[in-house]
């Protein structure tokens, strides 16, 4: 059997490091598109439209509101919890407020609890992921259109889920 060449181990070790560097850079919006896919990690749907159907199970929806502290933001849900069917469109609205002396660009990331509900969470319309920028004093509402999928009523594995949480923190945006 021949043995490899210094030159051959060489090349070979520089693909494969090429190779681990390219999936490094691929691997967030990899991930991404598995937890938008599978809802894992809470991760909320998609929705071109809103439902065409509903069905008699009642859930409660909570809302909850963070802010990073580097971000001098209040930011609060106007309602902590909504009585909804399954498949019913509802809308909530969250309030954010500038309290600084600057302009500032913030953006809100978002989570579902409990996870497994993420893949039946499905948003219409939303703030999250758009850069926000508010103005010294400036304070602003941001609607969010949503439903629960009505296959959630068909799940076993949601039969015991009474309550979603939809869940908010805003970052300061650092490009």
């Amino acid at each position: 059997m021949k043995r490899p060449t210094q030159n051959t181990t060489g090349i070979l070790l520089a693909f494969l490091a090429t190779g681990m560097l390219g999936m490094a850079f691929a691997a967030v919006p990899i991930y991404q598109m598995f937890c938008q896919k599978t809802g894992f990690g809470g991760t909320t749907q998609r929705a071109e439209v809103p439902s065409g159907q509903t069905v008699e199970r009642t859930l409660n929806v909570r809302f909850n509101a963070d802010v990073h502290r580097d971000l001098p933001w209040r930011f609060r849900p106007t309602e902590v919890q909504i009585q909804i069917k399954v498949g019913e469109n509802a809308m909530t609205h969250y309030e954010s407020e500038n309290y600084s002396r600057e302009p500032i660009v913030g953006m809100a990331t978002y989570n579902v609890t409990p996870d497994k509900a993420g893949i039946y969470f499905r948003k219409v319309h939303c703030f999250c992921f758009d850069e926000q920028t508010l103005m010294p004093g400036q304070k602003v509402d941001m609607p969010v259109l949503f439903y629960i999928d009505p296959e959630f009523a068909t799940d076993p594995n949601m039969a015991d889920v009474q309550t979603i949480t939809l869940s908010y923190t805003f970052f300061k945006f650092k490009k």
